[in-house]
């Protein structure tokens, strides 16, 4: 991954990722291509191995407690969106 550093000079840009929230945004061209942008320390990553064999990646997943407990936690959050709504509102 490229690490792009922006200048205060660039105030558009600059702007725009001091306002980006936890949240974050999707960013769209005007031709419809769109791009994920969030602030890292709102980026949560868990470890689970790296095995060749995908059975084994599930089960390291399924015992990883703090990804669980993540997980758990997150399906409590407020009122949940249903994908097509969301594909809805992205006009997708």
């Amino acid at each position: 991954m490229n690490i792009i550093t922006i200048p205060r000079s660039e105030l558009f840009v600059y702007n725009l990722l001091k306002n980006i929230s936890e949240e974050g945004a999707v960013l769209q061209t005007g031709e419809g291509e769109q791009f994920v942008l969030f602030p890292f320390d709102a980026w949560q990553g868990f470890d689970v191995g790296s095995h060749d064999d995908f059975g084994s990646e599930v089960k390291a997943t399924a015992e990883n407690k703090d990804l669980m407990t993540f997980l758990a936690n997150r399906r409590s959050y407020g009122k949940r969106v249903p994908l097509a709504d969301i594909k809805e509102m992205l006009d997708l």
